[in-house]
């Protein structure tokens, strides 16, 4: 006689009634590979869909105090700001989740570009692809670094990921700052200041050799007077 050994699949223990008899012990055993695939296909499909695994620890603090400094308010106008220029609609609420969800695929910051200066991507992808979307971020990144100090542009990983929605928001923020002055267009924040050049001629410059600055100290003010030299210190 064999003896009747069941190998359950330890995650599937307890799920199911395990028959002695022949006949239901293979049904039930067909039953659990066919649970098993599933519930294998749906934590390899869940695997796939998370991008990284939660935060924990010194991470988990260095997320939040990154979070820390998010501006909603200024969020809010930037999403705003972005509306009225590309003509789009969506929600304009500041929070760092729909912050995050409004850009997240680039097509709306690729909008931007274009409707900033006409031309600077050549093509929106609208495909649901993960490569994709940070090809479209990728394309605002180019179109912006030409305006924006380096220093204030993001990376991919910080909008696609949402690892830095402040970083994308100190990028925009930049971006609409200058959007007066190199696309004419209606600015967000304080208008940045312009140099002002002066020409002077060969007289002024002459001129002005000939006055001590006040880099070099002044004769005015506290003297020597009253003061005897070589007289002994009294202490």
């Amino acid at each position: 006689m064999f003896n009747k050994v069941f190998f359950k699949p330890i995650e599937l223990q307890g799920q199911f009634p395990w028959s002695t008899d022949w006949h239901a012990c293979d049904l039930n055993r067909q039953f659990a590979l066919n649970e098993f695939d599933d519930i294998r296909k749906k934590k390899m499909s869940a695997f796939a869909s998370s991008d990284r695994a939660e935060k924990s620890g010194i991470a988990l603090e260095a997320q939040q105090k990154i979070y820390e400094k998010y501006d909603k308010n200024l969020a809010g106008e930037i999403l705003q700001w972005v509306q009225d220029v590309t003509g789009l609609s969506f929600d304009t609420q500041g929070d760092a989740d729909n912050f995050v969800k409004v850009f997240q695929d680039g097509s709306v910051l690729c909008n931007l570009a274009n409707a900033l200066k006409p031309g600077s991507v050549k093509k929106v992808n609208t495909s649901a692809m993960a490569f994709k979307k940070m090809e479209n971020i990728s394309f605002f990144l180019k179109f912006a670094e030409e305006f924006v100090q380096k220093s204030e542009l993001f990376q991919t990983v910080d909008l696609y990921e949402g690892q830095d929605p402040n970083a994308v928001l100190i990028c925009l923020a930049s971006l609409a700052r200058k959007s007066e002055k190199h696309f004419g267009r209606s600015g967000l924040g304080p208008k940045e200041a312009q140099g002002d050049r002066r020409e002077w001629t060969e007289e002024q410059l002459k001129a002005g050799q000939n006055v001590i600055g006040l880099q070099m100290g002044s004769n005015k003010g506290a003297t020597a007077s009253g003061l005897n030299m070589g007289n002994t210190r009294h202490m």
